[in-house]
């Protein structure tokens, strides 16, 4: 599948070192900035980049000084949507900012509908099989409506998603994924102009059993398909909830337009995940179980996800999270009913690492959120840059608490360390980090 997917606006990084001034290029004095960091002037310039918790237009908004991001760049999911699919979106919800994970959550929504048709069930333990099947092998469809019309006629579709290049291996998660590029600008929001893709991972390692032979074409059920969502609605990933929701609303309503699923429409429960620590992921799934929900989209965060998959998979309903990123789900005991649009973290680190490489720097400090998607991130990257050429002691890593009132330590051990980049891997705090970065001078702004 997917064989085209590398054409679609697809530039892999391979810039100079950006080194970033108060103008945005030379420093005050005029000196240059070579690839280790050193200004012509003296003053060596730290490059620094975040992650998909971080990399979005809510970070920004937590700033009120002018150029406090300019120039921070990061890796994050994301496919060339395209102004249709966004204009779709928007019509769901007018107040978008971001679009992060929207396409994923679209995508999770109509590969379990297709697998429940496939299966001619509502019931997850009959269609869950079918759902890695739908992404590779088969006849190339991109909408439901496309991939319900090979299925009536006997045939087998291959679903190219929204969110870019799925082709799921046998633990029921994408083979490959395109990362974006992005950037912040003078006015730190994120500079669209800036934005380039990244193909990551390999589309020869997905599975190859499609699943059972599908059901009869036209088969119907008196059972609708009913998706509950377990999504950030509050707490430190709440930015990521808008997009996401309006992803799972659109997709629903699309599905519904072309007929729904078994000659039922598709019913949408919503609901709030919080975040790793409350427990209102758990009262959530609870509230979801009980109202008989086949599939439980979410959640976004992995430290919440561990804390519910239990839950949710021994009730032998489906969970398919849009941005779980800890590579713990991939060998997770979850009896063949957990998957994710969202790729693992080994293969988003392949994407930040080339990032860090590419630009030229030759020592690294990482800053991680102390959960599975913080540590999983960088073990992973470190990993990444080891085997791109960087000796251990060329990079430092250390974990900090989220919930921590400062990060003056974290921060001093950086200063310390005197780093050519830094990354941070991080949720909402990581605007905490930065100020506190810039308050040091080695953040994204530079006086």
């Amino acid at each position: 599948m997917r064989t085209g997917t590398t054409a679609r606006s697809i530039a892999v990084t391979g810039a100079a070192l950006l080194a970033l001034t108060a103008c945005g290029g030379g420093d005050e004095d005029g000196g240059t900035t070579d690839a280790g960091g050193d200004t012509g002037g003296g003053e060596k310039q730290v490059n620094v980049y975040g992650t998909d918790g971080n990399m979005g237009n809510a970070l920004g908004e937590s700033f009120t000084t002018e150029g406090a991001l300019a120039g921070m760049r990061g890796t994050t999911p994301l496919t060339d949507l395209g102004t249709e699919f966004q204009e779709r979106l928007l019509a769901v919800d007018p107040n978008l900012q971001d679009f992060n994970y929207s396409a994923e959550t679209y995508d999770a929504i109509i590969i379990s509908a297709l697998a429940s048709v496939l299966a001619g069930s509502t019931v997850p333990t009959e269609f869950a099989p079918y759902i890695n099947g739908v992404t590779f092998g088969g006849e190339a469809c991109d909408s439901f409506s496309s991939c319900l019309d090979i299925i009536n006629a006997g045939g087998n579709p291959d679903y190219d998603g929204v969110s870019g290049p799925l082709s799921f291996t046998e633990p029921g998660e994408p083979a490959q994924a395109s990362f974006g590029i992005l950037e912040f600008g003078q006015d730190n929001a994120l500079d669209e102009g800036q934005t380039t893709f990244e193909i990551s991972g390999d589309e020869g390692n997905a599975a190859t059993d499609e699943g059972p032979a599908p059901a009869a074409p036209g088969t119907t059920s008196t059972d609708p398909l009913v998706i509950g969502t377990l999504l950030p609605l509050t707490g430190n990933l709440a930015f990521l909830g808008p997009p996401e929701v309006a992803g799972a609303r659109l997709a629903v309503q699309e599905i519904n337009e072309a007929g729904g699923v078994l000659g039922q429409e598709v019913q949408l429960i919503e609901g709030d995940s919080g975040d790793a620590s409350t427990d209102t992921a758990s009262q959530t799934v609870d509230r979801l179980l009980q109202q008989n929900v086949d599939v439980i989209v979410g959640a976004a965060s992995s430290g919440v996800s561990l804390t519910v998959i239990d839950a949710i998979t021994r009730a032998g309903v489906v969970q398919f999270s849009p941005a779980n990123t800890s590579d713990q789900f991939t060998t997770y005991n979850d009896n063949g009913l957990y998957f994710r649009t969202a790729p693992p973290d080994t293969l988003q680190a392949r994407a930040l690492s080339d990032l860090i490489i590419n630009d030229g720097n030759n020592t690294v400090g990482i800053m991680a959120l102390n959960d599975p998607y913080g540590t999983g991130l960088m073990e992973n990257t470190v990993a990444n840059l080891e085997a791109a050429g960087l000796s251990a002691d060329s990079i430092e890593t250390l974990t900090y608490d989220p919930q921590a009132a400062n990060f003056d330590a974290e921060v001093q051990q950086m200063v310390e360390f005197n780093p050519d980049a830094i990354v941070v891997i991080g949720f909402e705090e990581s605007a905490r980090i930065i100020e506190a970065l810039n308050a040091e001078g080695i953040g994204p702004a530079r006086s």
